[in-house]
């Protein structure tokens, strides 16, 4: 198996190289990445909670996907792709805000990404990829940030910052992208 690499980049969001993607991780390098946020019809936001097997943060809840773009590859085909990879359909995205993030991890990794989140809609059930997603689930924005307040160890730490920095930009983009 050939060992995936992500894209280093600046604060700018320049691609400055590539490196294995756990090297990255390890030494906390910047590199490129994304988040999707699928919303229906009833503006809720599709959650998964991760596999058992994921190296960092396993059996979390998160946003319905997310990755690493692959070199090349523009933010939103890297969306599309990962939603076919993981929760099994594609819909339509739309690139929203991006932001940089730095946070720690317990078994010595940090996620330190500049991370593009991308928006979409979808009305029908994923048909998830058990190698990457346990369970999924619909739940209003609003409900989200509740159990963010109350049970913040079940989420992911990146979902957790952008519920924090750009909730009020999310719920907005939601509500656009479904009218």
């Amino acid at each position: 198996m050939i060992e995936e690499k992500v894209i280093l980049v600046n604060e700018n969001d320049e691609q400055i190289g590539l490196m294995p993607k756990l090297e990255a991780h390890e030494k906390a390098i910047l590199h490129r990445a994304f988040s999707v946020f699928v919303f229906n019809d009833k503006n809720e936001l599709l959650l998964q909670q991760r596999a058992s097997s994921k190296y960092h943060s396993p059996l979390l809840w998160t946003n319905t996907c997310c990755s690493h773009q692959r070199d090349g590859e523009p933010n939103i085909e890297a969306g599309k792709r990962c939603l076919k990879e993981e929760m099994g359909f594609v819909t339509d995205l739309k690139e929203s805000i991006s932001f940089i993030y730095k946070a720690p991890f317990d078994n010595g990794l940090t996620e330190h990404e500049y991370d593009h989140v991308l928006l979409g809609t979808y009305n029908d059930e994923p048909e998830i990829n058990n190698e990457e997603v346990v369970d999924w689930k619909w739940m209003l924005l609003k409900d989200v940030k509740l159990d963010i307040a109350l049970q913040p160890d079940i989420y992911t730490e990146w979902f957790k910052i952008i519920f924090e920095k750009f909730y009020e930009h999310i719920n907005i983009l939601s509500d656009e992208s479904n009218s």
